[in-house]
């Protein structure tokens, strides 16, 4: 899977968490709570259906490092099988 693809399922599952949100015109490099209105629930709701996506694992410890969507990538990437 590339990088786009894998950018792709990502945006899905937000979309699904938060429909409002303009998938079109999403910029990779803009922190989700602060530009996308993302509260907490709805991050964890994001990082747990990537999690039963693609099946990567994905430590609370790791939540803090995730902010924006490009971050949620380069974490992912190295990790898809």
């Amino acid at each position: 899977m590339n990088r786009e693809e894998l950018r792709a399922i990502v945006l899905d599952e937000l979309s699904a968490i938060a429909p409002d949100i303009d998938i079109d015109q999403f910029d990779d490099r803009a922190r989700l709570r602060d530009e996308y209105d993302l509260d907490s629930m709805d991050a964890l709701n994001l990082l747990s259906a990537v999690h039963q996506r693609l099946g990567v694992n994905i430590p609370e410890s790791d939540y803090a490092g995730m902010h924006t969507l490009q971050e949620l990538l380069d974490y992912l990437e190295p990790r898809i099988e």
